[in-house]
């Protein structure tokens, strides 16, 4: 049997710190309002996982739902979506935090609001200050309880949804583990509603997969992503070193199961590359939608980056040069034929790189230590 598929036989993994997404179809009943007794169930988890010395991040979804319980009966005219999210989150968010603060209160842990946007992580300071809140509240015990701000995020400026966020985040915080919880018990090796299809247990380093013969095209019905997005994401994130398990948040004690890797219970684990990623890097991966231009290579300076060998982007394997970047900024690489395969922090301005493309013996535009390849 191919070993994709197979359930590997592992000790029980140890895990100084987690995070933990929340997603919408696991806080959210069927009349879309907030389902308090699973919040409650999935605290009361996080709660003994803290106690076991684990420090926890959660990614909670649920702010828009929570408002839209709290609305449903006083609002008598139609918002259009923007309108309306912005409205339900301010309102829901408030109540989502507190209903939090309550439920942790009674296990004697604190918990805090970290509300974020996706223009936080276009820069290294901005990246540096969100991850310096966390490392404090966790240094002190605190649970930060991280959800985006969709009171002042407009559409082009939005996550795709809490599993991008939450990819960001498990990398920003050096996490051994992200734990995607929604209402499915993991990836399918085929449509989940034919009862021939089964749960992959286990996705390894450097697996070359077609997912395009598994993965549903479809969204969750109250969240913005599917899981297209939920395997994009674990798939960057487990090559950055980090284990991400997928799995079903509505199943009994399923962190713990995850924890103590209790393969009784389905859910799928991306097994982490063991190459290590140092934290600039980690922020250079996820900032491909931050990036200011683009640079394209030739055919040999395209095989030396993608190869194993660490290497720089000298100005004479660059062709050409595309957009107004200033030193420090992220870029795009891109192949001869165009794809992008890389995204690197520039050493100079666009000006100054137009005028080195092509030329020896200059130093290199993007340093191998503000470059990340996606293999």
């Amino acid at each position: 049997m191919n070993n994709l598929y197979s359930i590997i036989d592992l000790d029980k993994l140890e895990y100084r710190r987690i995070a933990v997404k929340i997603g919408s179809n696991v806080l959210t009943r069927s009349d879309k309002t907030l389902d308090v007794t699973r919040m409650s169930a999935l605290v009361d988890q996080v709660a003994e996982l803290h106690k076991r010395g684990i420090e926890i991040i959660i990614i909670s979804s649920g702010a828009v739902a929570s408002g839209r319980g709290e609305l449903k009966n006083i609002i008598n005219k139609e918002l259009d979506p923007v309108s309306a999210r912005q409205l339900y989150s301010a309102v829901g968010q408030a109540k989502l935090i507190n209903r939090y603060y309550e439920f942790f209160r009674e296990h004697g842990i604190a918990c805090g609001q970290v509300l974020t946007t996706k223009e936080n992580f276009a820069t290294r300071q901005h990246y540096l200050n969100q991850k310096h809140c966390m490392e404090v509240m966790l240094d002190n015990g605190v649970i930060p309880i991280v959800n985006e701000n969709d009171t002042i995020s407009v559409t082009e400026l939005m996550f795709t949804d809490n599993d991008e966020l939450s990819g960001l985040l498990a990398s920003m915080m050096d996490t051994q583990a992200l734990i995607i919880l929604s209402n499915i018990d993991g990836v399918y090796d085929g449509n989940p509603a034919e009862p021939t299809s089964k749960v992959i247990s286990d996705i390894m380093p450097d697996s070359k997969i077609d997912s395009n013969n598994f993965i549903q095209a479809s969204k969750s019905s109250c969240g913005r992503g599917g899981m297209g997005t939920k395997y994009r994401i674990s798939q960057k994130v487990a090559d950055e070193g980090i284990a991400v398990i997928i799995a079903n948040g509505k199943r009994n004690n399923i962190l713990s199961t995850i924890i103590d890797n209790d393969r009784n219970t389905p859910f799928t684990m991306f097994h982490p590359s063991n190459r290590p990623t140092s934290s600039v890097k980690k922020w250079i991966a996820h900032s491909e939608d931050f990036a200011k231009g683009e640079i394209r290579v030739n055919q040999g300076a395209y095989e030396a980056l993608i190869s194993d060998k660490a290497t720089s982007l000298l100005p004479v394997g660059i062709t050409s040069i595309d957009g107004d970047f200033e030193k420090d900024d992220i870029v795009k690489i891109t192949s001869p034929d165009g794809t992008t395969f890389a995204v690197g922090r520039v050493s100079c301005d666009s000006l100054k790189a137009q005028a080195l493309i092509g030329k020896q013996g200059s130093r290199p535009i993007i340093h191998y230590n503000y470059l990340y390849i996606d293999k």
